[in-house]
């Protein structure tokens, strides 16, 4: 699944941030193409908001997606993309479609994880800045110890059943999918993710998106494995 109904404000680009393009192609087919790709998808439903259906649509001919309106916020739009999965679904993964540029062997890794037996899995990176917490005037209260700590990305990967129960409870649209299931007491795995899955909120990320897929065009034998 792949919500996009994100508004690219932070982008400045005057469209749905889905409908970006990067090196050519909007950012919405990237993702879905990044999905099939990985030899694990059979099929995406993507989520746009009502008065983008019929563009979306236009983008995406002769592949295996359904294209569906979504809700006034991304977990009532994941809620209006479940309902449009059929029930014969064993494995559910909701990616972001600002995050184009997504590996297959990640999507592999979460699938994988999944079918092995766990009810959610999230792709990880570790993290490398250092964190502090602060006060309201911003003053620093603590350091904190970063060892534990995961930046996540996606997309994240579910037992169909175990997400249906986490959206039938009444979703808190300020938690994250894995969130969710974490709160119907059921673990959430890690598997590897990827630096190139990071994701395009601004005019900075959209210029190094650009910048690597032209990298891994100029030179296919180092890029053409992580970058379409």
């Amino acid at each position: 699944m792949l919500p996009a109904a994100g508004s690219g404000v932070r982008l400045g680009a005057g469209v749905p941030k889905a409908f970006v393009e990067i090196g050519g192609v909007p950012m919405l087919v990237r993702a879905v193409d990044g999905l099939l790709s990985s030899g694990v998808v059979g099929h995406v439903v993507v989520v746009v908001p009502v008065e983008q259906l019929r563009d979306a649509v236009g983008l995406l001919p002769d592949r295996p997606v359904t294209v569906v309106p979504g809700g006034a916020d991304r977990t009532a739009s994941v809620a209006a993309g479940l309902a449009a999965i059929g029930p014969d679904a064993e494995v559910v993964l909701v990616h972001d479609a600002a995050r184009p540029l997504t590996p297959a062997g990640v999507v592999r890794r979460v699938v994988d994880a999944v079918r092995a037996g766990a009810p959610a899995v999230i792709p990880v990176l570790p993290v490398t800045d250092t964190v502090k917490t602060v006060d309201d005037s911003g003053t620093v209260v603590s350091t904190v110890d970063r060892s534990a700590l995961r930046a996540v990305q996606t997309p994240q990967g579910f037992r169909a059943r175990e997400l249906r129960l986490a959206y039938a409870r009444g979703p808190d649209p300020a938690t994250d999918d894995a969130g969710l299931v974490e709160a119907l007491g059921e673990p959430v795995a890690t598997v590897a993710g990827d630096p190139l899955a990071f994701k395009v909120t601004t005019g900075w990320d959209l210029r190094l998106a650009g910048l690597l897929l032209e990298d891994a065009s100029a030179h296919p034998a180092g890029g053409a494995r992580s970058i379409g």
